[in-house]
């Protein structure tokens, strides 16, 4: 009967985005920006759903399930500040000199404001970089739900291939419009499902009150912040939000804005869908040691899914194991088609001096897709990682390359070897600390507790400055284009 419930949602999912074809205006710029006609409510749902994902699902609750309820304060509620903030300084500016100047995808605006190809070549590459932990988590996420709802019916490998298979589809069809329609849906059913679950799983405990003191008497510690979170980490944590402003998925979702005011509501109400969502993943992956005690490392992943399966099954379970699904797919589909719009625009046609038709660019922005789909899926086999840990690498790196995306808005004398030299100082190091990390789980810096994101954006910003300083401003025309 899961099973069944599984597909039927993924084959609502499908009809949604072949649905919105209908208005296909088959040019490129609808097809990868939707013509900019997105309005406030699916703005708030696609960015939202395109920013949690399978990390504040699976990998919030098995980050709880280790380290307990100070999980939520990691990232939840720097997130419900950090994020709003972000967008309100960043989102509105970029829409603007998106639209007068017809931009498309993150690196064209960069490209663009600082006259330089190498820069938006070095920048693509980092971002594919950076965006290759964050895609395996969806990936794997869809894998390990099918898997663990179907009682091993699905293999986990098989239930990745249907994830992208499904999004593969509908982002190839119908481009951002149905990714938009898409992602309001099923932000909508994991926002929802989500807090049934949660209702479900603590009644079946006994209550709150009851699940919570059986808690305090086999993991007490996993109720307190104690020594598992040091301040120091919990401060260095603060900046992995600030990661939104430079994802190329969002930035993609802020150009397609109807207008600068379509931004007030997803301001407004972000911090509330993080609670909506935190909260019920954070206490249930806390709760999670009561039935199912004794997990390792990645395994913990899964603890939130064994939990629907063993304490809602049947219909129920699968309703649940379908708002899970929600969450992975919401992401991925986005993440995908913004590295192929980036591919097809900045690669493709910089490389053939903007000849490429739009029917062109339609068709070679699918053939990425699919082509970004098998690599991440044949990587997904033999990675095992935490998705909790995957995703907080993959922010912290976006998260150190904010420095220029405030600079390229608000700093006229920030020049284009500033900009290369802090990208680079970024990639050096996150390659650094990803490869000591790889195999330490609880590394930090120097063993000081402190999270390498904040010494990346440090150096970052200060290469930027410095070398900004010592190299020769863009011209007074150039600049003129984007500040007024």
């Amino acid at each position: 009967m899961i099973t069944g419930i599984i597909f039927g949602y993924l084959a609502i999912v499908l009809l949604i985005g072949l649905l919105s074809h209908r208005l296909f205006r088959g040019t490129g710029t609808d097809f990868f920006l939707a013509s900019r006609s997105i309005g406030s409510f699916v703005l708030l749902m696609t960015l939202f759903g395109t920013h949690m994902t399978a990390f504040s699902i699976l990998g919030a609750s098995g980050e709880a399930y280790h380290n307990g309820i100070g999980v939520f304060a990691l990232m939840a509620s720097s997130s419900a500040l950090m994020v709003p903030v972000t967008i309100f300084f960043l989102g509105p500016r970029l829409w603007e000199i998106g639209k007068r100047h017809n931009f498309v995808t993150q690196v064209e605006f960069f490209r663009a404001r600082y006259q330089s190809d190498v820069l938006g070549l070095l920048l693509f590459a980092v971002i594919v970089l950076l965006m290759i932990p964050y895609l395996l988590i969806g990936v794997m996420g869809g894998g390990i739900t099918m898997n663990s709802m179907t009682g091993g019916a699905i293999p986990r490998w098989v239930g990745s291939i249907i994830v992208c298979a499904v999004i593969y589809t509908y982002v190839a069809y119908s481009g951002l419009r149905g990714t938009a329609w898409v992602n309001t849906f099923q932000t909508l059913v994991f926002m929802i499902l989500g807090g049934a679950a949660f209702f479900v799983i603590v009644r079946s405990l006994g209550g709150i009150e009851t699940a919570m003191k059986t808690v305090a008497e086999i993991r007490p510690e996993l109720l307190i912040r104690g020594e598992k979170i040091p301040p120091v980490k919990l401060f260095s944590y603060t900046f992995i939000p600030l990661s939104v402003g430079m994802f190329p998925h969002i930035f993609m979702h802020w150009l397609s804005a109807k207008s600068a005011r379509t931004f007030r509501l997803p301001i407004i109400l972000y911090p509330v869908c993080i609670a909506i969502v935190w909260i019920p993943s954070v206490l249930l992956g806390v709760m999670g040691n009561i039935d199912f005690a004794g997990l390792q490392g990645p395994a913990a992943n899964s603890v939130l899914v064994q939990m629907v399966a063993q304490y809602a099954p049947g219909v129920m379970g699968g309703l649940l194991a379908a708002g899970v699904i929600a969450a992975i797919m919401s992401s991925l589909d986005s993440q995908t088609l913004a590295l192929s719009t980036m591919f097809t625009h900045d690669i493709v046609k910089t490389r053939r001096n903007n000849t490429l038709s739009e029917r062109g660019q339609v068709w070679l922005g699918r053939a990425f897709a699919l082509a970004i789909l098998l690599v991440t899926f044949g990587l997904s086999l033999i990675v095992r990682q935490s998705i909790f840990k995957l995703a907080v690498w993959s922010f912290s790196g976006f998260a150190a390359l904010l420095p220029i995306a405030i600079a390229a808005i608000y700093w006229r004398k920030s020049t284009a070897n500033g900009i290369i030299a802090s990208i680079i100082s970024v990639a050096i190091l996150w390659i650094y600390y990803f490869s000591m990390a790889w195999d330490n789980p609880g590394y930090s810096v120097g063993g000081s507790g402190l999270m390498p994101v904040a010494v990346m954006f440090t150096v970052s910003a200060v290469v930027l400055i410095v070398i900004s300083l010592l190299t020769k401003a863009p011209e007074k025309q150039v600049l003129d284009n984007f500040f007024r």
